[in-house]
C-alpha cells in the first residue's frame, strides 16, 4: 500500500505502538511534501499497522464465551460492577476474601471489551497468588496458561502477544514505569489487596493519581478488603465505591481476657480455649518463639494422634505445604497474621486470636529495624474473626477483653509511615518523580524519616549535600536491591572481591537457606556447623555456596533436592538464591565490571562489605555487649558462628530489636578498616 494510513486506522492499532506510528507517519508526510522518496517507509508503516492490528484482532478472538460461577457473590453484582467500570476511570470495590473478586473481576474487563488494545494488569502482594491466580482464570476460560493469561513475577514470564490478562506483583509493576512511564502497556489496572498498604501499593497508587488525567482512556479498579476503602475513594477524587460481600456462615464471638492475677502463661492460656473447640483449630500468635512454647505445651497435654501445625513465613515450602493437606484427625494450626488474608487454610470452623503480632517499624534515631510485638489492630482482628466462617458457622475466641477491642486503633499503620524511605528515595530521584514530601501518597510519611533517608543515602555517597543523586546514586538506582546491599556490591566492583560479595549480596536478599525445625535444633546445627566461618558468619554463606555449586554439578535434579533436604538446607530458597546471583551478576556484568579472578582476601571482602555497613559497626564493651553508632547498644544474636568467641570490632548486616537488640550475620573487622570506609 502505498497510500498514507488515516488516524482511525492507528487507532486500531495496540495503544503500546501508536504514538511511534504518528511520528513516523508525520515524519513520512515530511518527506513528501519535501518532494523526498517516502513510497517504502510507507509500505514498512502500512506492515506494522497490520501487525499491530492483527495482535489486537487475536486478543479479542482469545477471549469469547466469558462465563460467569453462579454460586460466587461477585456474579450477583457483575452487572453493576460492569456499569460503573464503563462510566468512571476509577472504581474501588471492597469485597471480603471469598467473594470471587480476584478472578472474576479481569473476566467483567474482558467482557466490556477492555484487554485487546492494552492489556489488563492484575496486581498481585505475593508472588505465589500471582501464578496460582493467572492458572485459575486460565482453566475458567478454557485456555492454556500464557496464552489469554499470562504472569509476571521476578525471574518468571509467562506473556505472549496475545496475553489480554497480565498477573503480577506490585513490585514488578513499579519496576516497568522505568521503561514505560505512560504504563502504554494497558489500558485497564486492577490493583487487588490494596488494604495491605504495603510500600509497592501506596508508591504504585501515588504514581497513578499523577498518571490518570493525562492518560484518560486508562481505567483503574483498586480491590480491598472492608478494611478503609472511603481512603481509596478520597485519593481518587471520591471515585465510586461498591461492596461485594463474602460467602460466610455466622461466626459465635466469645471474649477470654487474659486474667493478669492468673498464673496461666500465654501457651496455656491457649490451651485453655482450645478446650471449648471441639475441631480444627486456627491459632493466631505473634512470632516464631510464641508458636515454638505454645506447641510444646499442647503436645505435652494432646494425645499423639492431633495434629499440631505451626505456620509462618520462615517455614520450608514442605512445613507449609502441610497445612494445606487434607487431613482426617483433629488438627491444631498454629500461625503469624501471614494467615490474615494471604494464606486460606482449609477446613477451619474455630479460631483462637490471641490479640498480638509482630509489626515492623524502623526507628530514624537509633537507624534500628525494631519487631516489637504490639496489639494488633481492630481490623486484624476481624480478618482473624473471619478466617472461621467460610465453610461452615464457626467460634472465635480472643483472649482478650471486648473493652480492650474497642480501645485498638481501627487500622494498622500503613508500611510507609513506619519503614526506612532510602530506597524509596532513591528510586524516586531515579525517576523523576521529584521532591519525596511532595508525592501523592494516600497518608504522607513522617518528615523524620523522610530526613533520615536522604542521610543514609549521603553515607552511601549516593546523593550529595544538595540532596542531588550522584553518579554513584545512578548506578545504585538500576540495582533491585536496598541501597546498603548494592553501595557493598559496587565498592566489590572495584575492590578485587566482586565474585565474592555477589553471592553474599544475593544471600541477603533472601530468606537463609538454612532451615532449623525446632523438632531437630540440634541435628540443623550440625549439619551447618561444616560451612560455619569462625570470624564472619558472612563469609559462611561462600562456603555455603561453594558446597551447593559442587554437589548441583555432580548430582542428578532428584539427588541434590534429597541432599537439601537430608542436610536442613531449603531446596527452594537455594534455587532462589541462584536466580537472584544470576541477575546480579548480568546487571554488574552489563556496567562494565567483571568478576575476581584470583581469591578475594579477608580484608578486601570486609572492607567492601563496610560501605553499605558504616551505621552497623560495634565495639565490645562490658557483659558481651557492643557500643555502636548514636550511643546504641546490642548483643551478637546466638544463632551466629561469633556468638560464642565475640571479637574486639565487628560489622553486622542487619540489626533487629526484639527482646532485646540485636546483631545478625555478624564478621570480625579491623577499626582501620573503619576509618577508611
Amino acid at each position: 500500500m502505498t497510500h498514507f494510513p488515516n488516524s482511525s486506522e492507528i487507532d486500531a492499532c495496540l495503544i503500546t505502538d501508536r504514538q511511534a506510528l504518528r511520528k513516523r507517519l508525520a515524519g513520512l508526510r515530511r518527506r513528501r511534501d519535501a518532494a523526498q522518496p517516502f513510497d517504502q517507509g510507507v509500505a514498512r508503516l502500512w506492515e506494522d499497522i497490520e501487525r499491530s492490528r492483527g495482535i489486537a484482532q487475536r486478543r479479542a478472538e482469545n477471549v469469547a464465551g466469558i462465563e460467569f460461577p453462579p454460586e460466587l457473590p461477585i456474579s450477583e453484582r457483575r452487572d453493576d460492577i460492569a456499569a460503573l467500570i464503563a462510566r468512571h476511570q476509577v472504581v474501588v470495590l471492597c469485597g471480603e476474601t471469598g467473594s470471587g473478586k480476584s478472578t472474576q473481576l479481569p473476566k467483567i474487563c474482558l467482557s466490556l471489551g477492555r484487554g485487546v488494545f492494552g492489556r489488563i494488569g492484575h496486581t498481585q502482594p505475593r508472588r505465589i497468588a500471582a501464578r496460582s491466580l493467572a492458572a485459575r482464570i486460565s482453566e475458567e476460560l478454557g485456555r492454556e496458561p500464557g496464552t489469554a493469561v499470562g504472569y509476571k513475577i521476578r525471574f518468571h514470564d509467562r506473556i505472549g502477544p496475545q496475553t489480554s490478562v497480565k498477573l503480577m506483583t506490585d513490585g514488578m509493576l513499579l519496576a516497568e514505569i522505568q521503561g514505560d512511564r505512560w504504563l502504554n502497556e494497558y489500558d485497564t489496572l486492577i490493583i487487588d489487596e490494596a488494604h495491605e498498604r504495603s510500600l509497592n501499593i501506596d508508591f504504585v497508587l501515588g504514581y497513578l493519581k499523577q498518571l490518570l488525567p493525562r492518560r484518560p482512556d486508562l481505567k483503574l479498579i483498586v480491590t480491598s478488603a472492608t478494611i478503609d476503602p472511603d481512603r481509596f475513594s478520597r485519593h481518587f477524587d471520591d471515585a465510586p465505591m461498591i461492596e461485594v460481600s463474602g460467602r460466610t456462615w455466622p461466626v459465635e464471638l466469645r471474649y477470654r481476657p487474659f486474667d493478669d492475677d492468673s498464673e496461666l502463661d500465654l501457651p496455656r492460656q491457649v490451651a485453655t480455649a482450645l478446650d471449648e473447640l471441639p475441631r480444627a483449630v486456627l491459632v493466631f500468635l505473634s512470632g516464631e518463639r510464641e508458636i515454638r512454647e505454645t506447641a510444646e505445651v499442647l503436645r505435652r497435654q494432646h494425645p499423639p494422634g492431633v495434629e499440631i501445625l505451626p505456620l509462618y513465613a520462615r517455614l520450608s515450602a514442605a512445613e507449609q505445604g502441610r497445612v494445606f493437606r487434607a487431613h482426617a484427625t483433629r488438627r491444631i494450626v498454629l500461625a503469624t497474621n501471614v494467615a490474615e488474608t494471604s494464606l486460606t487454610v482449609p477446613g477451619i470452623r474455630y479460631v483462637v486470636d490471641t490479640g498480638y503480632a509482630r509489626i515492623s517499624r524502623y526507628n530514624p534515631r537509633s537507624r534500628v529495624q525494631r519487631l516489637p510485638i504490639e496489639p494488633i489492630a481492630r481490623s486484624s482482628a476481624e480478618q482473624r474473626k473471619g478466617r472461621c466462617g467460610r465453610v461452615s458457622s464457626g467460634v472465635c475466641i480472643r483472649l482478650y477483653s471486648e473493652d480492650d477491642y474497642a480501645r485498638r486503633p481501627e487500622f494498622t499503620e500503613p508500611e510507609i509511615l513506619r519503614t526506612n524511605l532510602a530506597a524509596v528515595i532513591l528510586q524516586m530521584e531515579s525517576l523523576g518523580f521529584g521532591d519525596v514530601a511532595a508525592f501523592p501518597f494516600i497518608d504522607p510519611p513522617d518528615s523524620r524519616l523522610i530526613s533520615d533517608g536522604y542521610r543514609s543515602l549521603q553515607e552511601l555517597g549516593a546523593m550529595d549535600q544538595r540532596q542531588q543523586l550522584t553518579p554513584l546514586g545512578r548506578k545504585l538506582a538500576t540495582l533491585p536491591l536496598d541501597p546498603r546491599i548494592g553501595r557493598m556490591l559496587l565498592a566489590a566492583a572495584g575492590g578485587n572481591c566482586l565474585r565474592e560479595v555477589l553471592i553474599i549480596a544475593a544471600a541477603l536478599s533472601i530468606q537463609d537457606p538454612r532451615e532449623r525445625p525446632h523438632q531437630a535444633r540440634e541435628a540443623a546445627d550440625q549439619a551447618h556447623q561444616v560451612f560455619q566461618h569462625p570470624d564472619s558468619d558472612l563469609l559462611s554463606y561462600v562456603k555455603l555456596w561453594e558446597y551447593l555449586e559442587d554437589r548441583r554439578r555432580h548430582l542428578s535434579h532428584n539427588k541434590f533436592r534429597r541432599l537439601c533436604r537430608d542436610g536442613f538446607l531449603s531446596y527452594r530458597r537455594s534455587e532462589e538464591w541462584r536466580d537472584i546471583h544470576t541477575q546480579l551478576r548480568e546487571l554488574v556484568h552489563g556496567m562494565g565490571y567483571r568478576d575476581n579472578q584470583l581469591e578475594a582476601s579477608y580484608a578486601e571482602i570486609h572492607q567492601a562489605l563496610l560501605t553499605g555497613l558504616l551505621s552497623h559497626v560495634g565495639m565490645l564493651g562490658e557483659n558481651r555487649e557492643y557500643y555502636g553508632a548514636r550511643n546504641s547498644r546490642f548483643q551478637i544474636f546466638p544463632g551466629s558462628g561469633l556468638f560464642k568467641h565475640p571479637p574486639k570490632w565487628l560489622v553486622a548486616a542487619e540489626r533487629v530489636e526484639t527482646s532485646r537488640n540485636y546483631a545478625r550475620q555478624v564478621a570480625k573487622v579491623e577499626p582501620e578498616w573503619i576509618e577508611q570506609a
